[in-house]
């Protein structure tokens, strides 16, 4: 199967959109779609489910991305390899991360990539960052931002970008501290103050593992998906949360919050980017890669 073929297939699963990747390879829709059929027809299974209102992947089309993307970067891999050491590298490197470290870190990795290699294509995703590594691990992104969590998979690697330590913070208004039983900072009735905390992930892992070493069960108001729901809603009065500061930092509420003082510390978010190690046989996943110093 040719490499225009996955590059269509790998939009198509992302956009969902006939319309939209039929305009994006300037090919009508009734084009793509008989496009589609012809891999289909190859593959053996049908890769998507349409209908008039929506565009779903099958199971066999999930599996396909994986073959899809190792393939193309096989494909790249070959390209850069006959490639002397004075040509340019040329395309595509896919990253997912957070809004929030978006906003903290990709600026300037993006400006200096970008500025270091031209010819290379930037896809970047946001979300939640609870799946980041598992997006990586599912070959769906070949770099993730994320927090390293304490058992990395072995077949990954992970390179630093910062520290970043993980704060119970609470209202700043006096009167909205009270009436979550917290007449001072510091001093704080952990067996009935709500708490506003993470579905899951790496902090809720680490605040359940904090409660417990109180031998305090605790009163769970919320849990939320997003650290900056959890601000939003901390600044609103609603309870007590528990975020990285590098959410603070870049938050437009940090000044109606407060940071309080707790013992033991919670253990502080490392920070950086996640990737396979074989793709760091890619010249530019490592090239990226090489950027970032420890």
């Amino acid at each position: 199967m040719d490499t225009k073929s996955l590059r269509i297939f790998l939009h198509l699963s992302e956009s969902l959109s006939f319309s939209r990747t039929s305009e994006a390879y300037h090919m009508s829709p009734s084009t793509l779609s008989r496009h589609i059929k012809q891999m289909e027809d190859v593959v053996g299974y049908p890769l998507f489910l349409r209908d008039n209102r929506s565009v779903h992947l099958t199971p066999e089309g999930e599996k396909f991305i994986i073959y899809a993307k190792e393939s193309l970067g096989a494909w790249e891999h070959f390209q850069q390899s006959l490639a002397n050491q004075f040509q340019e590298l040329a395309g595509e490197i896919s990253l997912y991360c957070s809004v929030t470290a978006s906003y903290s870190f990709l600026y300037t990795i993006l400006s200096e990539f970008r500025g270091r290699y031209p010819k290379i294509e930037l896809k970047v995703h946001t979300g939640d960052p609870v799946p980041a590594m598992e997006r990586v691990l599912n070959r769906l992104e070949d770099i993730s931002i994320a927090a390293r969590p304490n058992h990395v998979p072995t077949n990954l690697a992970f390179k630093r970008i910062a520290i970043s330590p993980l704060v119970f913070i609470a209202p700043k208004d006096p009167q909205a501290l009270r009436a979550l039983n917290a007449n001072e900072v510091g001093k704080v009735d952990w067996a009935t103050v709500p708490m506003i905390v993470s579905e899951d992930g790496i902090a809720r892992v680490r605040v359940d593992q904090w409660f417990k070493q109180q031998q305090v069960k605790p009163n769970i108001y919320a849990q939320v998906s997003g650290n900056e729901a959890i601000v939003s809603m901390v600044a609103l009065g609603f309870g007590i949360g528990v975020v990285p500061t590098l959410v603070l930092d870049n938050s437009p509420l940090v000044d109606s919050v407060q940071i309080l003082k707790v013992s033991p510390e919670l253990e502080a978010f490392d920070v950086g980017l996640f990737t396979l190690k074989k793709s760091l046989a890619n010249p530019i996943i490592k090239a990226f890669w090489d950027q970032i110093t420890d």
